[in-house]
């Protein structure tokens, strides 16, 4: 009988990406009366979409933090994030054109005001922490997927003229905005670092305190289709992906009627991306799939913050929204933040705060103060001491075993305790995910090809089976 590699993830017991004693499918009808409905399915007759990854992003926040280990430590952290043997194989990842919230201060690879034509573009500051950072990381994982999101234009392509509190690209300057993306994306590969997709825009629809910058979603077709397609197409990057939206999946089905509205539009763009912060909204990705169905859904920002009195909610909340968007065909899965400090710095916008404060500005220090901050990240440096947090190993249930271009499959669970999802990698072999969610321990049977295994999921747990 075929065996079954059985591991899990259980607080409670200590059990942490551990691998348990194997399980031994039998025939159907050996499974014993009683349980017989306590079934989770796995059908490999119906495939669905292609995975393309699972990741988090270089911010720059991460690589100060990187920046500050040992040589020790970061060996042990890229091993961790990106090896296939020693960790949990990363292997799609974000990074940020220009800076982000999440950066020591502001920062752009040209400051020079009407530089049209970008003769003094650089990227200078990425060369210090963030390029050396993702250099390791690509050791590990040479085919590793990187995504690049602007928070920004430079202040002076911008009608409010600074990089936060939202504005729009000035008209005259969609262009110059266009060809910084090639120039970018030119840079990071005479750095060894090829990019393989872009976002138009992080969080479109949101005027931040931070970094930010608006598009409705005809502007941003328009930029796309006039602009930066045709740039890009001509710099001999028309292999670069385009993805739009980049922001909560509440209005997704909105914004890809218009942005894929239109022959040109559809053309254009690869697909849609789509962060966490509005709550599931699962259905609406299948809606937008169902609409265009030849168009990726990636999820690109997806963040935990720490709960004490809950050990394994930021864990569990990876793992359901995992579980939610692959279900509903979503491509890829990218955490926020690799690493930050044990208060969640660097995170420039405290300064800004303060500095507003001093001030007498009350109506950012309120605002601002609105949005409250204490995330983790799965890897965490506390002092000179690194810190795994629990969503580590949720997050590495799925990604050290599901494999790029695995095809998710259909998958069915008796509980709405037990959420679950499966895969089958190229190599043949299935990946089920299964997270019981509940406050007692499940029993279930996994039932596949009319064959059986018992198993018994622990409460809030989380378990991945391999066959």
């Amino acid at each position: 009988m075929q065996k079954i590699r059985v591991i899990e993830t259980d607080v409670s017991a200590g059990k942490l990406l551990r691998e348990s004693a194997p399980l031994k499918f039998k025939p159907d009808h050996d499974v014993p009366d009683g349980i017989e409905l306590e079934v989770v399915n796995v059908y490999d007759e119906v495939s669905y979409q292609t995975v393309l990854g699972i990741g988090a992003a270089f911010t720059d926040s991460a690589a100060v933090n990187y920046g500050k280990m040992t040589k020790e430590q970061q060996k042990e952290v890229s091993d961790a994030y990106f090896s296939e043997k020693d960790g949990i194989d990363l292997d799609f990842c974000r990074i940020c054109i220009n800076s982000s919230d999440y950066a020591a201060d502001f920062y752009t690879c040209d400051d020079v005001e009407g530089d049209r034509e970008l003769l003094y573009f650089n990227i200078d500051h990425d060369k210090k922490e963030i390029i050396p950072m993702i250099r390791d990381a690509l050791k590990r994982n040479p085919d590793m997927r990187i995504l690049a999101s602007p928070w920004s234009p430079p202040a002076w392509m911008k009608t409010n003229g600074k990089m936060e509190n939202g504005g729009h690209l000035k008209e005259e300057y969609r262009e110059t905005w266009a060809l910084f993306f090639a120039k970018f994306i030119k840079a990071y590969a005479a750095e060894g670092i090829p990019i393989y997709a872009v976002t138009v825009q992080n969080e479109a629809k949101a005027e931040q305190w931070w970094e930010s910058c608006l598009y409705d979603a005809a502007e941003e077709r328009d930029f796309v289709t006039g602009y930066l397609r045709p740039i890009l197409d001509r710099e001999g990057l028309g292999d670069v992906k385009i993805f739009c939206w980049d922001h909560n999946k509440e209005r997704v089905v909105d914004r890809a009627l218009v942005t894929f509205g239109t022959n040109t539009g559809r053309v254009a763009f690869d697909g849609m991306a789509h962060h966490w912060y509005s709550g599931d909204h699962f259905a609406a990705l299948d809606a937008v799939h169902k609409l265009f169905p030849e168009k990726y859904l990636i999820g690109t920002e997806n963040s935990s913050s720490a709960v004490d009195a809950i050990p394994t909610y930021g864990g569990e909340r990876i793992a359901h929204e995992l579980i939610g968007d692959f279900n509903n065909y979503s491509s890829a899965y990218m955490d926020w933040n690799l690493i930050l400090d044990k208060t969640g710095h660097p995170y420039h916008w405290d300064r800004e705060r303060e500095a507003a404060r001093k001030k007498g500005n009350n109506a950012f220090v309120n605002q601002s103060m609105q949005i409250k901050r204490r995330p983790s990240t799965p890897i965490m440096l506390w002092g000179d001491q690194l810190h795994y947090d629990y969503s580590y190993y949720y997050l590495g249930q799925f990604s050290k075993y599901l494999k790029k271009d695995a095809v998710r499959i259909a998958s069915s669970s008796y509980s709405p305790d037990l959420e679950c999802v499966a895969f089958k990698n190229p190599d043949g072999s299935r990946v089920l995910v299964v997270m019981n969610k509940g406050e007692k321990a499940r029993p279930m049977v996994l039932r596949f090809k009319n064959q059986v295994a018992k198993y018994e999921i622990a409460a809030h747990a989380i378990t991945t089976f391999l066959f």
